[in-house]
């Protein structure tokens, strides 16, 4: 996926789409490094993404969930 700036707001990636759900998962994912609030101290505070560090966890995220489907499928049939 192409993002259109190298640090992108979580509005921003919203309107590019991405679901709001998925980036709040992607916050809380342990280990994570490419998110963080501008100012740690306010909870409403806006968090910032490093997108090319976004799209590195989406993919690896994307392939853990289809193994984990593939596992599913042949522990139940």
């Amino acid at each position: 996926m192409e993002y259109p700036k190298p640090c992108m707001n979580k509005k921003e990636l919203i309107k590019m789409g991405i679901p709001e759900k998925f980036l709040d998962r992607a916050i809380a994912s342990p280990g994570q490094t490419f998110a963080q609030r501008i100012n740690p101290v306010n909870k409403t505070s806006p968090v910032m993404f490093d997108t090319e560090g976004f799209e590195k966890w989406r993919i690896k995220d994307a392939q853990m969930q289809n193994s984990a489907r593939v596992m599913r499928s042949t522990i139940a049939g």
